[in-house]
């Protein structure tokens, strides 16, 4: 097949290996990305008539190569589909929220104050109870962390702030301040429902005013065999966003006020007075539910070796992007070639290798596309919940997730890479061509709990996320693809892709699987790593 100079010059960094049984086609990458990225496909949203063509297209691809089916491997025809029920949830209505003091009402300003929360359990939610101010709603025993202590909220409606503190290390404290796990420990605590308050960190990130024109946002989750949508905390859901302004009138009682409580949440030992309030609220919600049809797609390279083979290697990336989004430039299809069009290309592409390679891996290999991701990495949760392999042979998950291949790549960040047995073999195959593995660049974005792979994480499975480094030219071109291009019409097959690049990230993951697969060691958690021993994760506890 036909390649440009600069590819093959590109290429010639490949491992010996790989370079002397098989070279990744630049055409075959590109035909991929052309096709799930194309105006047809309509953004390949989950639950989307075009989304399900794209996994059709995927399952097709592993077809052609000999992949086992496993996505319905019991089924009475075994495919590569794995249907994934989806439960779709917006706010319905603008809601109302009233802060009650003595025989004082106050109402929230929607869209100034507050923006009203939705709950998938069910279609109108009404709770009126006492507040409760938890700080950041943090339980971190590791940490000596309890922000719980010495508070009765049974009952009660708690008041947290966004995040979590700045006191815990980044990845720490991306885990810490997610709100699911925050909601369920209000929920365990007795909690009836929870309101979030905006921060001055917060806002920094993602202001309010930008929230809320998007405040209908639809988020989704999976429903389990009963048809019960997953919700962690579902007794103390979420029932509204507070805004800095009106945190304001919230903190009205408290001394010194909303100012005083942001200061002591971002000075030393981020640690806010906590306590009763002098005020209940009366918060009414409703929201639109929908059940919606998805899918994941499963194809297995069986091992080669009896010792290995029920161990599995997982690479995975996500085939939905965000479908049609406001206009740009009379454009409202957001097309997700790098994010993650590309990241399916990739995959499909080391799964292709593998077939041309003298000898299969010792371990089996699970090539895996995954709904959902842009919705609260849905797909890949529900895959980790309810895996079509026996979950306890699952023992590693390379995620691949939007790698910018607008430049010539000279390193790879992995997220995740210190905490395992991983990292090393990221290195090891990076060092046959080249590549070096460089640390993450901004730690203080807690990117290592924002993909798919965290839901592997999340069951003590080693995993890293990987795209490409911030060398060379690196840095430039990703701040640039997130300013110009995430979620925007202009993801499209118009970027400057470099097609060697493209390859070259191929031949490098090809390179990382085999170096998991074949390895004689089960890949493993660092004795003693923070997530690994908090999932129960194999070598975490050093045996």
């Amino acid at each position: 097949m036909f390649r440009t100079a600069a590819a093959v010059a590109l290429f010639a960094l490949a491992t010996p290996l790989a370079a002397q049984e098989w070279q990744p086609e630049v055409g075959a990458v590109r035909a991929h990305v052309g096709f799930l990225a194309s105006d047809e496909m309509k953004g390949r949203e989950a639950g989307a008539p075009e989304y399900d063509i794209a996994a059709r297209y995927v399952a097709a691809q592993f077809e052609a190569l000999g992949l086992k089916p496993v996505g319905a491997p019991n089924a009475q025809t075994p495919s590569y589909i794995q249907p994934v029920p989806l439960v779709t949830f917006r706010a319905a209505s603008e809601g109302s929220v009233e802060l009650v003091r003595g025989g004082t009402t106050m109402k929230l300003q929607f869209g100034v104050d507050y923006l009203p929360g939705a709950n998938p359990l069910s279609p109108e939610t009404v709770k009126d109870a006492p507040l409760v101010f938890v700080g950041f709603g943090v339980v971190a025993p590791g940490f000596k962390r309890d922000d719980y202590s010495g508070l009765d909220v049974k009952g009660k409606i708690v008041v947290m702030l966004a995040g979590a503190p700045a006191t815990l290390p980044t990845e720490e404290r991306a885990h810490y301040g997610n709100i699911a796990g925050k909601r369920l420990v209000a929920a365990q605590h007795g909690a009836v429902g929870t309101i979030v308050v905006d921060t001055p960190t917060r806002e920094k990130v993602s202001t309010f005013a930008r929230r809320a024109r998007n405040w209908r946002y639809l988020g989704a989750t999976w429903a389990h065999g009963d048809g019960m949508p997953e919700y962690p905390g579902g007794s103390a859901p979420g029932l509204a966003t507070v805004s800095m302004a009106g945190a304001e009138k919230l903190f009205a009682d408290m001394p010194g006020g909303a100012k005083a409580v942001f200061a002591a949440s971002e000075g030393k030992g981020a640690n806010p007075k906590r306590g009763p309030m002098p005020l209940s609220a009366r918060v009414t919600l409703k929201s639109d539910i929908a059940r919606v049809a998805s899918s994941n797609v499963a194809g297995l390279l069986e091992g080669s070796d009896p010792a290995f083979k029920d161990q599995v290697v997982v690479l995975s990336a996500h085939l939905d992007h965000v479908g049609i989004c406001p206009e740009v430039k009379g454009d409202t299809i957001c097309n997700g070639a790098m994010d993650n069009a590309m990241g399916i290309a990739s995959m499909i592409e080391v799964a292709h290798g593998f077939k041309h390679l003298k000898v299969r891996p010792k371990r089996s290999i699970l090539f895996l596309a995954v709904t959902a991701e842009e919705k609260g990495l849905v797909g890949a949760d529900y895959f980790a919940n309810n895996p079509t392999l026996p979950k306890g042979n699952l023992v590693a998950d390379v995620n691949l997730d939007m790698p910018i291949v607008t430049y010539d790549f000279k390193d790879v960040v992995a997220f995740g890479a210190e905490r395992s047995s991983i990292g090393p073999a990221v290195a090891r195959a990076g060092a046959t061509m080249g590549i070096a593995l460089v640390p993450d660049p901004e730690p203080e974005q807690g990117i290592f709990t924002r993909s798919d792979h965290y839901r592997f994480v999340q069951q003590g499975i080693p995993s890293v996320f990987l795209v490409t480094g911030p060398g060379g030219d690196g840095a430039v071109a990703g701040k640039a693809f997130e300013k110009n291009h995430y979620h925007q019409p202009s993801d499209d097959m118009k970027l400057p892709f470099v097609w060697g690049a493209a390859t070259k990230f191929v031949a490098l993951n090809l390179a990382i699987a085999r170096d998991l697969a074949d390895s004689p060691d089960r890949p493993r958690w660092n004795k003693g790593d923070f997530f690994g021993t908090l999932y129960k994760g194999y070598g975490a506890d050093g045996k």
